[in-house]
């Protein structure tokens, strides 16, 4: 009796689809917008060099495992997470933030769907 209710119970959070992966688009939408204030912050020498190193490898390893989350890497926020990794640690405070934005738009968009 309990094999079919398991099974229902994964068929059932497998077919949420994008509504799944909200909680690792968030979570990648908020590091991204760290990522951006310590480049920010550290472009004005208001961190140390060491600490915005650690803090961007840091980040950095944590987006790569939200990346790994999703249930739909190939997806419009999985290119997304993908292009915000393949800028360089030292990236433009904006750029980081215009991947935030369509992140933080993409989760609008799923949480009103």
């Amino acid at each position: 009796m309990r094999w079919p209710v398991l099974f229902a119970l994964t068929l059932a959070a497998c077919s949420k689809g994008p509504e799944a992966d909200l909680p690792a688009i968030g979570q990648a939408r908020s590091l991204t917008a760290e990522w951006a204030l310590v480049n920010e912050q550290a472009a004005k020498g208001r961190v140390t060099a060491t600490y915005s190193e650690t803090m961007r490898k840091q980040l950095r390893q944590q987006l790569q495992s939200s990346l790994s989350e999703l249930t739909q890497p190939d997806s419009r926020y999985g290119a997304e997470i993908r292009a915000a990794l393949a800028l360089p640690a030292q990236a433009a405070p904006e750029q980081l933030r215009s991947h935030a934005a369509a992140l933080k738009q993409i989760e609008d968009d799923l949480e009103s769907a």
